[in-house]
């Protein structure tokens, strides 16, 4: 018989949400080229300023994902990658689900990623200060071919300056 990960304590977790948690910098046009960039959409929306004038958005906007993005590395940060002249088998991934969430005191060794849903709602624009909370949505076991696996499911709320939601997300984590 398997082990079951799902105690009291675990179950305590699910519904457990984070007060809202602002990105270090608001959303500039510099960060919105090199993100359009990456993701190899050219849309005019996203840098010229004549042609999103004319569009439904009235001026540049960020792409739908950007704001899943925003949360970079304040100045004067730690580098958590630094962990690895420390720790030779620390392979950069980290148990931190949310932002802020508590960690799931779950023994299993490795750490999937079990995919995404996103909801968009409104692009980010220019100036925009984005804003996070995170919430653990379920937290439950199954058998796998290969053994037991632990799914947590986070949803994280994305919204501007002034609360309007930008993008909903719900990712699931895998642990076995």
């Amino acid at each position: 018989m398997s082990p079951n990960y799902i105690t009291d304590e675990v179950k305590q977790l699910i519904g457990r949400e984070t007060d809202w948690v602002e990105a270090c910098d608001p959303v500039e046009q510099g960060a919105i080229r090199r993100f359009h960039q990456a993701v190899m959409d050219d849309d005019p929306i996203f840098w010229k300023v004549a042609e999103a004038a004319a569009t439904r958005y009235g001026g540049i906007v960020a792409p739908p994902l950007f704001p899943l993005h925003a949360f970079r590395r304040p100045s004067g940060a730690p580098d958590p990658l630094n962990r690895v002249s420390g720790d030779p088998d620390f392979d950069g991934v980290t148990r931190d689900f949310g932002l802020g969430l508590p960690p799931v005191p779950i023994p299993l060794p490795r750490l999937l990623n079990g995919g995404n849903q996103v909801e968009v709602y409104q692009l980010a624009r220019p100036g925009d200060r984005i804003r996070a909370k995170s919430k653990y949505v379920d937290i439950y076991q199954k058998e796998g071919k290969s053994g037991l696996l632990v799914f947590i499911l986070v949803e994280t709320v994305y919204a501007n300056q002034k609360g309007e939601t930008l993008l909903k997300a719900l990712q699931t984590h895998i642990l076995r």
